[in-house]
């Protein structure tokens, strides 16, 4: 079994790479989950390795998200949360011969999420997923360097937190140049590849009326006020303050500022924070992001006194 990437949309979830294996393997990989359906997507008769994964409840996906980078057999999944309009394309590609024109559900020659690329109509307008959370608007313009952009044309999708989802619009000089530029589809930025989409005025406009739009200017994770303390995200259960110090090991800690916390039952989260001798120590930390510990990749945040003592002293 080869590397996979997942995502989750609005209800679902998918894979990129080799093939993931059979439908069972991903109801086990959820299995605490109310798993609906599992849409496998193929391209030229091949695998893509991506797959859809729609779940009962969409409070569930909370729940799907935390199984990011976790892995099946050998290897680690990305899980991501994704759209539903994505998924009723890969269905009607998936059911549908491109060559003979009939529907058939199950046979592995479909077409792909190019094909519905192709044929969408471009606004001037590109939605960027699989940005690295680390990503500035300078490494959108630099991986655009063949069209004019400005800054202020760049912007960058948050969760509820605050936090980097991944996710940016681009808004391009004419509909042709964005059109043009969908040439960079699935190249890399960074360590990540990137994914373009068509998009449009009305779904920028509803990601900045529902908060979803960084709203300051961004620069890696360099976000708000200085600050020594980091947030760590995505650690194995298992991990003690003692596996933290390893990882953070050109820095000058103590147990006594690594804060493991846990949930109600009094089982570790997969989150710490960590607290910096100083500025300069927290920001330099931030080179680690991404970086693994035992088999898990970590991600890393800036963050506040009072995220600290809010996590610490809920025990959540």
């Amino acid at each position: 079994m080869g590397f996979k990437r997942q995502r989750l949309m609005d209800q679902g979830s998918s894979y990129y790479g080799n093939p993931p294996g059979p439908k069972a393997e991903i109801v086990d990989f959820f299995h605490d989950l109310d798993v609906v359906d599992v849409l496998f997507v193929h391209k030229g008769a091949k695998s893509t390795g991506e797959a859809y994964c729609v779940l009962g409840y969409p409070l569930q996906i909370d729940f799907a998200l935390k199984r990011n980078r976790e892995t099946i057999g050998r290897r680690y999944v990305e899980v991501f949360q994704s759209r539903k309009d994505d998924y009723y394309k890969a269905i009607a590609n998936e059911v549908y011969d491109s060559q003979g024109g009939l529907f058939h559900r199950g046979v592995p020659k479909a077409g792909s999420f190019d094909d519905s690329k192709d044929l969408a109509e471009y606004t001037g307008i590109l939605r960027l997923r699989g940005l690295p959370y680390t990503a500035s608007k300078e490494d959108i313009m630099d991986f655009f360097r063949d069209f004019v952009l400005s800054e202020s044309k760049i912007r960058m999708i948050v969760n509820s937190e605050g936090r980097p989802t991944g996710e940016a619009f681009v808004e391009f000089a004419s509909a042709e140049d964005s059109k043009a530029a969908m040439s960079k589809d699935r190249m890399t930025l960074k360590y990540r590849y990137i994914e373009l989409f068509p998009s449009s005025h009305e779904e920028l406009e509803e990601a900045a009326s529902s908060g979803r739009l960084l709203t300051k200017s961004f620069e890696g994770k360099d976000m708000g006020e200085p600050t020594t303390i980091l947030r760590m995200r995505g650690l194995p259960f298992s991990a003690g303050k003692s596996d933290i110090l390893d990882f953070f090991k050109n820095a000058t800690l103590s147990e006594e500022t690594i804060h493991i916390t846990y949930n109600f039952d009094g089982r570790p989260t997969g989150e710490a924070f960590v607290e910096f001798a100083n500025v300069d120590d927290a920001k330099a930390a931030l080179a680690k992001d991404r970086m693994t510990l035992g088999s898990r990749y970590i991600e890393l945040f800036p963050a506040s006194l009072d995220e600290l003592k809010e996590a610490t002293s809920s025990e959540r």
